[in-house]
Formats: C-alpha cells, structure tokens, sequence
C-alpha cells in the first residue's frame, strides 16, 4: 500500500500586515507546514500574480526561489520547490545551479518542479524574451531537461543543444539529493509533455481543479474538478503508454495533482477532503498538494495536520 503524501502550496502573499509581515508569516506558514507533516512545500514561480482566482497581476508575488531559500532555513523536514518554473525565464544552467544550491543548504530537500510556461503578459512585463510558440516553449523544456541529466551527472563536458550552449557546465558541489533533486513535470499535453515525464521525470503534476463548493476560482478550474476522474484517468493511461514506449517502469513516477483548498463552515468539511484524497488514491494519485486563501490564518493547515494527513497516509 502506498502512503498518500500531502503538500501545500503558497499562492498568495496578500495578507493583513503588508510587505512588513511578509517575512514572518511565510516563515509561520512554512514552520507550521514543516511539523504538521506536510511533504512538500511550494510556491509559484511568478513575477506576477496569475489570476485564474488568486488575484491580479499587481497583487503582491514574491520572486519563488528566495522565498524557497527563506523557507528552508526555519525548516528541517518538508522537500522544497517551485509549483513550477516556466523553463524560459532562467538560463538552464543557472536555473540548476538554483535547484542545487537549495539542495545543499536544505540538506537534501530540493526539487525541480518546471514546465513549459505559458504568461506571456508577465514575461513581456519584465523584460524577458517570450518564446512565442507552444511549440519552441515545449522544445526548451525538453533541452533544459536534457542539460539537467547532464548537469546533474557531473558531466562537464559542452553540451550543444538548439537553443542553449554550455560550454562548460561544471556544477560543484554536486546536489545531495541522489541521483539529483526530484524533477516534477507540470502539464497534462499528451503529445510532448507526458512524454517528458516518462522520459525525464520523477514526478508529474496534473490539475484536479476547484471542488464546487470553493468561490471565486474559475469555470475551466470547476469543470476540471467535475470531469476529474475521467480525464485523470486517462491522461494516467496517457503516461503509463509513453513509459512502456520508452522502456520506463511506470511505478518510479510520483503522480501528484493540485487544487484549491478551503476548510470553513462555508466551503468544505475534513470529512469532504479525506473523501476527495480516497477518490484520488483509488485512480493512482499519490501526492496531493492543496493551496489555501486562508493558509495565514494558520489554524487551517494545523487542521490538515492534525485531521487529514494520519487519515489519508495508508490510503
């Protein structure tokens, strides 16, 4: 029987107190996360806030991998990454000698979470070259995934891709995480990116959509959560097809999926999330990963702790 892993996700930074209070609410959120026996910890790797009901582009957003780095020193046991890099906004190589370095001084606990990316408003915003078709994003994926395996591997030798030329990619000291940090995919493309999973991936990372009783999210998100078992099903079937065609034991990928999450007398019930994370473990979904408008209020995911995560760990 697997264990069920839960994580949670910040999204949000606009809590009372303003920039002042940033600091230390992320550091309670992260403590209470840590020993409340979440098994991940995630934030956006944003410039920008993302909409899609986690509000505007001008509401505060924290630069991902500084916040990762803060978190991980008022913490010891949770595993640590970004819900997920768009893999144009940074070279690959420093992007890795990122993940490494928060390897390192987390003690082993980083991961890679990445995708293809897809803002546009944010990246023309700041300044940073916007690949313009889905196409080239997805082929800069798949090279930043090839020079992580090489990076990863000490090679050091030049690795000459389409887009990106390392000449010397020498990273030093080498992740402690082994045989590198944990590389999460975020997508559901069929074609190309569950392929990426197979072929490069520990972990894939699907949406599961917002639960009817959540407000304020948007309707792709609530019909994602009505049709969630046909369409999770299937894009599993999807990557289990790509992992025998490239000689992958399907049983070495995480699956995990995210959602928005509310415990209140007007959303959802502890009961409502052990039966949501049953239905899950039933299709194959072993990492859940909530994020929360109230995760500040604290008290919410203290409950999670204390109520959900024993229920749901030998599902």
């Amino acid at each position: 029987m697997n264990e069920t892993k839960i994580g949670i996700q910040v999204p949000r930074f606009h809590w009372p107190g303003g920039p002042e209070n940033m600091g230390t609410k992320l550091a309670e959120i992260a403590r209470t996360a840590d020993r409340s026996g979440f098994s991940s910890l995630w934030v956006m790797d944003h410039f920008y806030q993302v909409g899609q009901g986690y509000g505007a582009p001008g509401e505060p957003m924290l630069e991902g991998y500084t916040a990762l780095a803060y978190m991980a020193a008022v913490t010891s046991r949770v595993k640590l990454g970004t819900m997920v890099t768009g893999c144009f906004y940074r070279h690959p190589g420093i992007l890795l000698k990122t993940v490494t370095t928060l390897d390192i001084l987390s003690g082993g606990r980083g991961m890679l979470g990445i995708g293809a990316g897809w803002y546009d408003r944010e990246a023309k915003g700041m300044g940073a070259p916007y690949p313009e078709t889905a196409a080239e994003r997805l082929s800069r994926l798949e090279e930043t995934l090839k020079i992580a395996k090489h990076m990863w591997s000490d090679d050091r030798s030049t690795f000459e891709g389409k887009y990106y030329r390392l000449e010397e990619p020498i990273c030093s000291p080498q992740p402690l995480s082994k045989p590198h940090p944990p590389i999460m995919i975020g997508g559901e493309g069929e074609r190309k990116t569950l392929r990426f999973v197979a072929k490069y991936g520990d972990a894939c990372n699907l949406h599961l959509g917002a639960h009817p009783k959540l407000r304020g999210y948007t309707e792709r998100s609530y019909e994602n959560y009505r049709d969630r078992f046909e369409r999770l099903t299937h894009k599993l079937n999807v990557l289990r097809r790509h992992c025998e065609r490239v000689g992958r034991d399907y049983e070495d990928i995480e699956t995990s999926v995210l959602s928005p999450l509310e415990i209140s007398p007007s959303a959802m019930t502890v009961e409502e999330v052990i039966e949501m994370c049953e239905e899950l473990a039933g299709i194959g979904i072993q990492h859940v990963i909530f994020n929360m408008p109230n995760d500040h209020e604290i008290e919410p995911i203290e409950v999670i702790g204390e109520d959900i995560i024993q229920q749901v760990k030998d599902l």
